[in-house]
């Protein structure tokens, strides 16, 4: 067994080769551009067969010097999607995706790869449809524009190639990402440091802290991403729980499982909010436009492959992760 996987040192790249480690699957190329060489540390605990530079990978697979795998996961990306950089956005996400697609049906390679929903801005409708996608920014733009790409050569696939748009993922091996972390890690931060969280005020029609978004644990991320690559199905899916759950929601949960590790009453929100340990902020006018205020994937095409992953709840997987952070961060 050969597995490719790309932006491996990365949030979701290095929980899949952590995932298949524990599937005893070690022969893994794994390919990333370490310039931020911090990430070494989501791989320090995994074991792989090699490490290619991005662009070493990418100078093989255009020469078709590269010999096939078995699958390839392509995790690789710029997710900021606050970037300005329409040049290099293009050129890191849509371009490379499809050196990499080329590479893929031309060696049959199965693709599994990594879409957003970022494609459906701001909705309101989440499902995977041309007629709901209208990106806010150049990311969500790089990451629709290749989906389309897969879009005109389905019928004429010769090996499959599954697309997975992630909603809001959260979960260990993140906190690279800096102010691209998810909310869940930025609130864990926050408590920690100043004994409160901070949510946003009223916005978009919804009350103090109640935007809502299709929060995901990254293990059903992962156990997305294995279903595919053991029951492929190609097209392009949703890859959310279909629920959307408020930002209340996940701030109350960081809570919550910080002060059970120290042995104090769990609170209801308005208790937390009483005492100051979630207080409200003024919604940023810059953002007002560009701001995804609600997200909830629409999960039927993807049920209808067979795929009955039990996503977990904000509450569920948020107080997993908590417990990991405290655990690993000293």
């Amino acid at each position: 067994m050969r597995i490719i996987v790309t932006g491996a040192a990365g949030f979701i790249g290095a929980n899949l080769v952590k995932a298949l480690n524990d599937r005893s699957e070690s022969s893994i190329i794994a390919v990333d551009e370490l310039t931020q060489g911090e990430k070494f540390s989501n791989l320090a605990d995994c074991e792989i067969d090699g490490y290619l530079d991005k662009n070493e990978f990418l100078r093989l697979i255009q020469s078709r010097s590269l010999p096939r795998a078995d699958v390839v996961f392509h995790q690789g990306a710029c997710s900021d999607t606050m970037e300005t950089d329409g040049r290099y956005m293009m050129e890191n996400n849509y371009r490379y995706s499809l050196d990499v697609l080329r590479w893929c049906q031309q060696t049959k390679t199965p693709l599994i790869y990594a879409s957003s929903a970022a494609v459906y801005g701001l909705g309101p409708t989440f499902s995977e449809n041309r007629i709901n996608e209208k990106p806010l920014n150049v990311y969500g733009y790089s990451k629709f524009l290749f989906d389309q790409a897969v879009r005109r050569e389905l019928a004429s696939l010769s090996i499959p190639v599954v697309g997975l748009r992630y909603f809001n993922v959260y979960g260990p091996r993140e906190s690279h990402k800096g102010r691209m972390a998810s909310v869940s890690f930025h609130h864990f931060n926050q408590f920690r440091s100043d004994g409160r969280v901070r949510l946003f005020e009223a916005s978009h029609g919804y009350a103090n802290g109640e935007q809502r978004r299709d929060f995901i644990y990254i293990d059903d991320i992962v156990a997305g991403n294995l279903h595919f690559w053991e029951n492929p199905v190609s097209g392009i899916y949703n890859l959310g729980t279909g629920r959307a759950q408020s930002f209340n929601d996940v701030a109350l949960a960081v809570v919550n499982t910080m002060r059970e590790e120290i042995d104090q009453p769990l609170l209801a929100l308005e208790a937390a909010v009483g005492q100051g340990l979630i207080e409200y902020v003024a919604f940023p006018g810059a953002l007002k436009h560009k701001y995804q205020a609600f997200t909830k994937a629409d999960l039927t095409k993807l049920r209808a492959t067979g795929c009955d992953i039990n996503f977990q709840s904000v509450e569920h997987g948020t107080a997993q992760y908590v417990r990991w952070l405290q655990k690993n961060r000293g």
